[in-house]
């Protein structure tokens, strides 16, 4: 039917409508390079069908149990959208998910992304995209498809968003569930990158707030430009942790993301195991600092809504303590005295000079902001 009398009728396409798919298939022939480059005994490393394929077997398992999370970047990805860095944001996609894994005593195997967007700028995608390959060759997990969704109207101009989702094996009985944490235990604790991904709803809130100058050298590192500092991506774990789970020498780990220190031991302890938390066992780094100094954040909230400086949380033995340890740095970690496993009601107590604060059984579990 035409628009008016006499008039040939208006002829739409999907690009009129703000999608074009010849944009996203040039993505997926930019991005099958780094793709490939991701590939691992079990996965191709091709893209291009409607599913990835896997094989446990090709990939060293006999009787493995498949272990699954998922995570986004929370609004982290504000602060890389609003300042142009773009690179590193798909590393901390991979980080919160395969950082979940590992925890469990799982290998990550492979990785899928889903990537939304108003308007497909591929230059932009592409350097989402590689910075998610790098993740995953950080984690030795193939990176075996994904999802490209533009839709117009859905998202303001420049912005998308990011979901992640990895599958992990690990050998049946080799699981990590936390029930051999028992009283006696010590809590060691591996550095973080900095805020790593989440709490940036009240770092961006300061950074309104006090009118910070990203592009400026930060207060407590000037070899470093503020927005740098705090836009490093999230540490992955699993290559460090990986050898020494598989060899029984950690009984249980904490990924320390939203709800920090407080809420997260208590999530792989037993009932009856409580954590005691020595905060004063390291130094906060300069970044945590500043956040609470500029913010005047007290120190409970800064142990519920920050990592202070630790990203990972391992409950070991006295005896395997030191070879815990000695295994760590030499993978490059920075190991932490953290505290103890005392007997009580399951929960955290973090202790320090400038108080004390618990977080009990009934916690409840908080998500990227």
């Amino acid at each position: 039917m035409s628009d008016e009398p006499g008039k040939k009728a208006t002829s739409y396409t999907y690009e009129q409508a703000g999608v074009s798919i010849e944009a996203g298939n040039a993505l997926v022939r930019a991005i099958g390079p780094l793709v490939k480059a991701t590939m691992r005994p079990g996965a191709d490393g091709e893209i291009g069908g409607f599913g990835g394929f896997f094989d446990p077997r090709a990939a060293g398992y006999k009787d493995p149990l498949l272990v699954a999370g998922n995570d986004g970047v929370g609004t982290k990805l504000k602060l890389a959208i609003d300042t142009g860095r773009h690179d590193t944001v798909g590393v901390d996609l991979v980080a919160m998910c395969v950082n979940d894994l590992i925890v469990q005593g799982a290998e990550p195997l492979f990785f899928l992304d889903y990537f939304a967007t108003g308007k497909l700028e591929n230059g932009v995608a592409e350097r989402v995209i590689a910075g998610i390959a790098d993740g995953c060759k950080q984690a030795g997990c193939a990176l075996i498809g994904g999802e490209t969704a533009e839709m117009p109207g859905m998202y303001a101009a420049g912005d998308y968003d990011l979901a992640g989702f990895c599958v992990g094996a690990v050998e049946r009985g080799e699981q990590l569930t936390g029930e051999r944490v028992a009283p006696g235990h010590i809590l060691l604790g591996l550095a973080s990158s900095g805020v790593h991904s989440n709490g940036f709803s009240l770092v961006r809130r300061l950074a309104k707030d006090k009118g910070w100058k990203l592009d400026r050298p930060a207060l407590f590192d000037r070899d470093r430009l503020l927005v740098d500092t705090l836009i490093e991506p999230t540490r992955i774990y699993v290559q460090s942790l990986l050898p020494l789970a598989r060899e029984g020498l950690i009984d249980a780990m904490a990924h320390i993301t939203g709800g920090g220190l407080l809420e997260n031991i208590p999530r792989v302890l037993p009932s009856g195991a409580h954590a005691e938390v020595d905060a004063d066992g390291w130094e906060q780094p300069g970044l945590m600092a500043f956040l609470q100094a500029q913010g005047n954040i007290e120190p409970a909230e800064m142990a519920r809504t920050f990592n202070c400086g630790v990203g990972m949380v391992l409950a070991v033995e006295p005896a395997n303590a030191e070879i815990v340890r000695t295994r760590l740095e030499s993978a490059g970690e920075t190991v932490l005295p953290v505290g103890r496993i005392v007997e009580g009601a399951k929960g955290c107590t973090v202790r320090g000079s400038t108080g004390t604060w618990a977080a009990r059984e009934d916690w409840s579990a908080t998500h990227n902001a």
